[in-house]
């Protein structure tokens, strides 16, 4: 459980940890290689320990020390991933396309992850099958054959971040060259681009698309992940709905254009320098309207920390959900704390209230987590959250980066 104490601004400077989102197909694609894999910059989170794990059971070998994890080991790899860490989370599926790669059969079980509503693999399947995969789907597992993977041409019906990887992990070592048309653009997917050119892929964007010339083998890396844009967000975040003034160094701003838009239009004070983003908030912000979208659009993990700031906005905001179904699961929370919100369809609105107050609310995923936080940092007295675990999967210590803020929050049993 998570203990917070409300109604104290944040103030002051922390340090963004490296993207979980950016390192989890990392560790995916170092079952590409024989070579080494060295990853800096990992942020230490029980995700990141999940893929470290599924990467040891396929075979891999992996120190993790500080915050570098070296991924070595030129054996065999395993042709099936174990069931029980597949589920833990939603990224271990990209182990499926390295694997089919490597040992050309694979035994693949549906993932896991964050209760946000149905998160399909289909776009993962049909791009495996355009690369020449035979796929057959039994009993929750994928099995996967392919001599050779092939180069083609995909097309995404909509720019999903897991399967523009899971294409990219595939096509790396497939005979030729892959282009995957409307691809996502995330930030993560640049960042996994750039580790596989360092193992000697050649990938190249062409405005709408993605083309990625196969290779007999890839070598090792050395490879910075970038700075996570969702925990620099939520930070920013925290120091506006707290009437506070925070600066997050270490972090992109070209990552948050959105968010940073979104706040100058509800009254923050907005600066950015080098690495360093500072945002201030003085008063009542005024409410704005947002609607999630695929990079550079409003970025969906953000939406919860970003209602949660909204609902002490002075007049109504709405925000559009268009990424993830039913990721409003901590909105009847936010109730109990005293928030005027309530869902419509795919939409919340919110009338903004001069002040929270203090509940006993739970976690249901990672992000939710984080936006009970932040509305506990608002609330005029003491919150109780549990489900803390779900926060630690995103999060590399929140409580400690809100408490070099100022906060008072602690974890209690």
């Amino acid at each position: 459980m998570i203990r917070v104490e409300g109604g104290r601004p944040l103030r002051g400077t922390v340090r963004a940890a490296g993207s979980k989102n950016a390192v989890l197909p990392a560790v995916m694609a170092s079952l590409l290689t024989t070579e080494p894999v060295i990853l800096e910059n990992v942020p230490h989170l029980l995700d990141v320990e999940s893929a470290v794990a599924l990467a040891r059971a396929l075979g891999k070998e992996a120190t993790w020390q500080d915050s570098v994890i070296v991924l070595t080991g030129g054996g065999e790899l395993a042709q099936e991933a174990p069931p029980a860490l597949v589920q833990r989370m939603r990224a271990s599926f990209l182990a499926l396309g390295p694997l089919l790669a490597r040992t050309k059969e694979a035994w693949m079980p549906l993932p896991g992850g964050c209760a946000i509503g149905p998160r399909p693999v289909d776009l993962h399947l049909m791009g495996l099958r355009r690369l020449g995969a035979s796929l057959d789907l039994r009993g929750g597992t994928v099995h996967a054959q392919a001599a050779r993977l092939k180069g083609t041409t995909v097309y995404l019906d909509y720019p999903s971040v897991g399967a523009t990887e899971q294409l990219l992990l595939a096509a790396a070592l497939a005979h030729g060259t892959t282009s995957i048309v409307n691809p996502s653009r995330e930030p993560e997917v640049v960042d996994l681009a750039d580790l596989l050119a360092a193992m000697g892929a050649e990938v190249t964007w062409w405005g709408d698309r993605i083309t990625i010339c196969g290779q007999a083998s890839l070598g090792g890396a050395v490879h910075r992940v970038i700075p996570d844009r969702v925990e620099a967000g939520t930070y920013v975040l925290a120091g506006a709905i707290t009437r506070g003034e925070v600066t997050v160094e270490g972090a992109r701003p070209d990552h948050l254009d959105a968010l940073l838009a979104k706040l100058s239009e509800a009254g923050a004070t907005v600066e950015t320098d080098g690495d360093r983003i500072t945002v201030g908030v003085d008063g009542r912000p005024e409410a704005v309207n947002v609607q999630t979208l695929p990079y550079p659009g409003f970025p969906t993990d953000l939406q919860p920390p970003m209602i949660a700031f909204l609902s002490t906005a002075r007049g109504r905001s709405t925000v559009r959900e268009t990424v993830f179904a039913s990721r409003f699961n901590y909105v009847g929370a936010l109730a109990r704390m005293g928030a005027q919100i309530r869902v419509s369809g795919d939409t919340v609105l919110t009338d903004g209230v001069e002040t929270l107050r203090g509940a006993e609310v739970e976690a249901t995923d990672i992000r939710a987590g984080a936006a009970l936080v932040l509305a506990a940092l608002a609330a005029a007295d003491r919150t109780e959250i549990r489900g803390e675990e779900h926060i630690a999967r995103g999060y590399a210590d929140l409580p400690g980066g809100l408490r070099r803020l100022g906060a008072e929050v602690w974890a209690a049993d």
